[in-house]
């Protein structure tokens, strides 16, 4: 990895310890819930995805190196906020899928600053139940 790339991931994810307390508090604010690869516990992460169907589409802005990332892929089963609901899902990582154009139907605040902040785009798929 660059030094610039480790540079952002590093800004992101101390400003992200911050603020997603407060995110994940906010009722309309999706929210992906992991079980922690070693603890166990479950994980609460803001995001910006949208559901579409049955699926539920993010795209992770640091790829294999963010947490909930690696969380999945040590427990693909997870549960998402979305419009204050709880629904339980199966995650999915896409790396042959084009997270770019995958961001274009995705809310627009965020995929904007994944695009600027994000080093190894990653799109998932939560297929719900």
């Amino acid at each position: 990895m660059s030094r610039l790339a480790d540079l952002r991931f590093r800004a992101a994810t101390s400003f992200q310890r911050r603020v997603n307390p407060l995110m994940r508090r906010l009722p309309l604010q999706a929210v992906l819930e992991t079980k922690g690869r070693v603890s166990g516990l479950p994980r609460r992460t803001p995001v910006g995805g949208r559901r579409v169907g049955d699926s539920f589409w993010l795209v992770s802005e640091f790829g294999e190196r963010s947490q909930y990332v690696r969380n999945i892929k040590a427990d693909p089963r997870v549960r998402v906020r979305v419009a204050g609901r709880w629904y339980e899902g199966t995650a999915h990582l896409l790396p042959d899928d084009d997270p770019i154009a995958r961001l274009r139907g995705l809310p627009r605040l965020n995929s904007a600053a994944v695009r600027v902040i994000g080093t190894d785009l990653l799109t998932v798929r939560v297929d719900l139940r």
